[in-house]
Order: C-alpha cells, then structure tokens, then sequence
C-alpha cells in the first residue's frame, strides 16, 4: 500500500513535518515568542509563495498558533490570561477594526457529535447586537461607537443537504459584513496539542479537510469579504499515533519512520479512525468560553 502521510490542520505542524524542505522555501517565514507569565508560546508561520503553500499543503497566508498546555485546567484566572493573548492577536489580523465594522460570527460543526461542536458552542455563548442596534442604535448599549455582531450556525450537511460555504454566502450576500469570523474543530498530528491550542488564520478555512471530508472552502475569494479563521485541534488520527508509537519502539523520530516504511499492513482501516480525549465535553464548553471571551474583547472599541 502507500507511504503513511500525517493528517493535520496546523500550519505549525505541516511545517515541522516539512522541516527539512521548509528552510530551504523563500516563501515560509516562522516567527516564535514565548510568555513565561502566561505560559503560552506563539508562533506565526507566513506562506507568501505558491510553491510553498504547495509543499506544506496550506494556502498562502499567515498561521498563529496559541499553545497554552494549561488551557484545560481549571484556572479562571489562566483562562483570562489566554483569553487576552488571543484577542490581542485577533485584533492584529482582523482588517480595519479601527472602523465601525458589521463582523458575522460562524461556528462551523456539529453539535451532536462532542469533538465538533466547538464552533456552536462558540456562538451559543456570543453576545450579539445587530438586531438590537438595527431596532434602537447604538444607544442600546450606551455607546458612541461599537463593533455590531451577527451570529450563524449552518449546521452540517447531512442535516441541512446544504454545503456550510452556501448557506454563509447566502448569508453574507443578505447582510454584508464586512469580515467573517469562522470558528471550527480542527485534526492535530500531536497528542499534546488536543485541546491546548488554537490557530488563527487570515487564509479561510476548508471544512473537514484534517478528516479527509472536504467541503467548499470558506474564504474571502469564495465570499467576498475578509475571513478569519479559529480553530482548535480536537482529535488526533488514529493512524498517527500507531506510527509514532512504532516510531518509539525502533528508536527514530516519526518523521523518520514514515519516509523508510509503508504502513504496516493490517492496519490500515486505523487510517480512517480519530481519537479524542476523554474529557473532551468538558474541554469543549471550557474553550468555547475562552475564544468567545477573545472575540468579544478584540471587537470591543473601548478597550
């Protein structure tokens, strides 16, 4: 059968997998910062070429990428610490929030299956004040000048026979925002990364691509508007994991093993399994609340 190839939705990732070709691509830059108070490390990885965003197998565009190991703990005060680190680097991709902007919020997934409902739980818990704004004016929430807010669930496909990429364009072309903000699960490659860490992107989304189930890309070529996208990796393939473990036992890196080998045969129907934590209900409502908590700060005018 063919060469293993990893799965994931990270751009920190896909460039360590192709560390070696990465260095010697003009079109990848990757800058790293670490905050010891908050614990959190951030690393931005910029694709600005169309060979490089062929060799990682993401669009061009700019990645950052929150770790926080801790983000699972129950800290609120952590939470707050993460919360602001996320919305302020929101508020350094979302285009011209110096200006009264209309920003649509859309929580990609489904919300009956636990390890995808991070994108409805996201806008379950989102204040939104377009309506309100739209009846009574910003006086409503005794302010001179805001950001108004709108929300959208699409749901999936094989509820609505919708595509997800429609219905927002539906949507998009009715109310014209002036960005869209996209918040969906996300596939790591590393066990360590379920759950503690989440990626910001201005190059869109493409829904179930990190699971093989690829949906009409969401981004502002498809839309028409700027499209920012948040995602939290929640599941790991199954497949990864056995290799990395077959990795440890004879004593190379992951990388390694799967350039000499195969996947081993008997094992192939793993390629179509993922794993996720076992606590992930409970992980999900928790960095649901966090990402809604940076969103709401990065489009608060007065802060």
């Amino acid at each position: 059968m063919g060469s293993f190839k990893i799965r994931t939705d990270l751009a920190l990732e896909a460039r360590e997998n192709a560390e070696e070709e990465a260095e010697s691509l003009s079109g990848v830059s990757v800058e790293e910062v670490y905050h010891e108070d908050s614990e959190v490390r951030i690393t931005k990885v910029s694709i600005t070429s169309k060979n490089s965003a062929r060799a990682l197998g993401k669009p061009m565009g700019t990645y950052i990428t929150l770790e926080a190991p801790a983000m699972t703990q129950q800290d609120e005060n952590y939470h707050q610490e993460i919360s602001g680190e996320l919305s302020m680097q929101l508020r350094g991709i979302i285009p011209e929030l110096e200006k009264e902007s209309s920003i649509l919020v859309v929580g990609l997934g489904n919300r009956d299956v636990t390890a995808d409902a991070l994108g409805p739980n996201v806008v379950d818990n989102l204040t939104v004040t377009r309506h309100m704004v739209k009846e009574f004016g910003k006086a409503a929430y005794g302010k001179e000048r805001m950001h108004v807010t709108s929300a959208l669930i699409p749901g999936v496909m094989a509820k609505t026979g919708m595509e997800s990429a429609e219905i927002i364009k539906g949507v998009v072309e009715k109310t014209k925002p002036d960005a869209v903000i996209v918040i969906d699960a996300l596939a790591a490659r590393s066990i360590r990364r379920l759950n503690r860490t989440v990626q910001i992107s201005d190059a869109g989304i493409h829904p179930g691509s990190g699971v093989g189930n690829n949906r009409n890309v969401i981004t502002r070529e498809s839309l028409g508007v700027p499209v920012i996208a948040i995602g939290v990796p929640t599941v790991v393939d199954a497949a990864t994991i056995v290799n990395d473990a077959f990795a440890k036992l004879s004593g190379g890196e992951g990388r390694e093993w799967m350039r000499m080998q195969d996947f081993p045969e008997g094992f192939s129907e793993l390629y179509n399994m993922y794993v996720t934590g076992k606590d992930v209900d409970y992980e999900i409502k928790q960095i649901s609340h966090i990402i809604c908590d940076a969103i709401e700060g990065a489009l608060d005018m007065q802060a």
